[in-house]
């Protein structure tokens, strides 16, 4: 049973209210299926929307956010539990190795950075964890259009769609990861 969602996305204050709604509900859906939120630890954007709307209702959340992040005052200061890491990298491998499973809302470079890791993390068998991109208004089209590139220029094996999945809401996306179960995937190896 999976307890805990590492949860990326943007820390921008700047973006349409459509993705902060999205946010919001991801987190309210989490709280309310008792799900703890590994997140990034910034108490702005979409991060903090989320962070927000899981105590807003009940639920935990854990930030883990670098040092020099923190001496800046950019973390979520209501976290249940706040993680500083020595850098960006450490960060990350705390954020997955807490997680049960791992979800992107929309976000900019360092979203896509985190999302694209995990991915090939797991397309190179080091972790079977459900992986779900929620695809707010479209936001990930285009970088499905490059991925159906990879996979038809075969720079990428063609089964390996399935490991990520696409949702359009929250509890698609919830709904998934309550039903996941590892599939055997082609190896990149062979």
């Amino acid at each position: 049973m999976r307890k805990s969602v590492c949860v990326f996305c943007s820390s921008s204050d700047a973006v349409d209210s459509v993705f902060f709604e999205a946010a919001a509900e991801l987190g309210a859906s989490m709280a309310r299926r008792g799900l703890t939120l590994i997140y990034g630890g910034g108490g702005a954007g979409l991060m903090g929307a989320l962070a927000r709307a899981v105590h807003d209702h009940g639920g935990r959340v854990v930030g883990v956010i670098p040092d020099f992040m923190h001496a800046r005052g950019l973390a979520y200061q209501d976290a249940d539990e706040l993680v500083v890491t020595g850098g960006m990298r450490e960060r990350k491998a705390v954020m997955e190795a807490r997680a049960d499973a791992l979800v992107g809302l929309p976000g900019g470079f360092g979203t896509l950075e985190e999302i694209l890791e995990v991915l090939t993390f797991k397309q190179l068998e080091l972790h079977t964890k459900p992986i779900v991109l929620l695809n707010t208004q479209g936001f990930y089209d285009h970088l499905l259009q490059m991925f159906e590139r990879l996979y038809g220029e075969r720079f990428a094996r063609s089964g390996h769609r399935r490991l990520l999945h696409v949702a359009e809401d929250a509890e698609g996306a919830l709904e998934y990861i309550d039903s996941y179960r590892p599939d055997t995937v082609e190896s990149k190896w062979v």
